[in-house]
């Protein structure tokens, strides 16, 4: 009796898992750290390293892209079939750094395995999930007997994702004609748990700002002025004391324009999930739940709005006591963004609030960085119900639904290209991003390659374009 297509899949990775993986050894040794310049040239080697494994792969284009910072690598295999869906994979090829006095209990660009775990910085973040699609397009392949995808295949893997991605952006737009695609696979995300496999559908987008208030020319007596004029850093205060009301939300007109509700099913769904609040405070390393009032902690997270101060300062900080009006305060935030907020509203709203509360006398100067917009799939999209159900007959198990509450570059991909972004990622919460030990669990890995052979066939069957 011949193997079902399942089984095809799952004996021809156990035969070339051993090579799979000294190739991914081989891989995670470069130390790509995109925000250490002396490791500039380790990113392009990286770059290069993977551009001719993915022309190994068999993928005909695979070329090196530079931009004005470290470099990223583009791959595209057509299908041959001129109904089929194009797809694009995102990832990226550079690392956190790491050092052995960090805390690592091995050499960080030294990959281990101990008890069928990989410990390398990339592990799981992104080498690893970058990685297990070449292996999945070539099982992809070998169950099917094709000799291309079933889908037109493009690979995105970017060089400073680790540094912000400050040249990303432009990179998409100038490069759109090459990327178009109907749906973006992010693989730099992960999982609920190792027992709850999960898809996340969206991201919050990130807006931030530094707001500097003046008043005095110079820090003046509290004696012989206090009382009389006004003080920024009493306006900085009152600033950020008017931020939120009463039941957590935030008070800025305008604020919520636009925002996508969770829908009850949706709601149902992350109620579904095995989660611990206390863990997760003791992971937060907090003490209690906080935020908008009529929501859970997931949704709070995932699917709400948030404005957060991160720093706020102004006048004398030394020890002792120093008796002044100070001439300046600050304060630096931040604002999630949730599907159907729009930054440039956010900007202009919270320029609007932030005038309407400084007092006469206190000039305000407000400057925005550059923004990242949210990202969200429905949960009926054919392409969305194709990876759950990828990611279902490799791990045999019900795909529940995630979000993510950070922010990433995906929503440029989406924005600029048009095309809906998708998440498939393995990693767990234990793996470690950006810490000491970082690793990936091996079978999780693996089912990163089996759900990856399993998703291109699905795609061309159930998202076929119209002869």
């Amino acid at each position: 009796m011949s193997d079902t297509p399942d089984s095809a899949v799952r004996t021809y990775i156990e035969h070339h898992r051993a090579a799979f993986l000294d190739d991914l050894v081989e891989w995670l040794r470069i130390p790509s750290v995109s925000a250490q310049p002396d490791h500039a040239t380790d990113v392009r080697r990286s770059a290069d390293w993977l551009a001719a494994k993915l022309k190994e792969t068999g993928f005909p284009t695979a070329e090196f892209w530079p931009t004005p910072g470290a470099p990223a690598v583009f791959a595209e295999w057509p299908s041959g079939d001129p109904q089929a869906p194009t797809v694009l994979v995102y990832g990226h090829h550079d690392v956190q750094p790491a050092a052995r006095e960090d805390g690592w209990h091995s050499e960080p660009f030294e990959p281990v395995v101990r008890e069928n775990r990989l410990y390398a910085r990339g592990a799981a973040d992104d080498k690893g999930q970058v990685f297990f699609h070449t292996l999945g397009v070539r099982a992809h392949l070998a169950a099917t007997g094709r000799t291309a995808p079933a889908v037109n295949l493009k690979l995105l893997i970017e060089g400073e994702e680790e540094s912000g991605s400050p040249h990303f952006r432009a990179l998409v737009e100038e490069r759109a004609d090459r990327l178009v695609a109907d749906a973006v696979i992010v693989s730099d995300t992960g999982m609920w748990s190792e027992d709850t496999p999960t898809v996340c559908t969206g991201m919050r987008g990130l807006a931030e700002c530094e707001i500097r208030l003046h008043g005095p020319d110079q820090d003046i007596h509290s004696g012989s002025f206090g009382g009389a004029v006004p003080n920024p850093a009493t306006a900085v205060a009152r600033l950020v004391a008017a931020l939120h009301d009463e039941h957590g939300r935030v008070a800025i007109p305008g604020f919520y324009d636009g925002v996508i509700e969770l829908t009850d099913r949706e709601r149902t769904l992350f109620a579904e999930l095995p989660f611990d609040e206390a863990q997760w405070l003791r992971t937060a390393k907090s003490h209690a739940a906080h935020g908008e009032a009529g929501h859970t902690t997931l949704e709070r997270v995932w699917a709400r709005p948030t404005a957060e101060v991160n720093g706020i300062g102004g006048g004398y900080q030394g020890p002792g006591s120093k008796t002044i009006i100070p001439s300046s305060a600050m304060v630096k935030l931040s604002f999630r963004l949730v599907a159907g907020q729009d930054p440039d509203h956010v900007e202009k709203a919270v320029r609007a609030w932030a005038a309407a509360q400084v007092p006469a006398g206190i000039r305000a100067e407000i400057t925005f960085g550059s923004a990242t917009r949210p990202c969200l799939t429905p949960l009926d999209h054919p392409a969305l119900q194709s990876v759950v159900r990828a990611m279902g007959r490799a791990f045999e198990k019900p795909v529940r639904f995630t979000r993510e509450g950070g922010s990433g570059p995906a929503a440029d991909l989406q924005e600029v290209l048009g095309a809906p972004v998708l998440f498939l990622g393995i990693s767990v919460p234990s793996d470690g991003w950006h810490a000491p030990d970082e690793k990936v669990e091996l079978d999780l890995l693996l089912k990163g390659v089996e759900t990856s052979a399993h998703l291109w066939g699905d795609l061309a069957e159930y998202w076929r374009h119209a002869p």
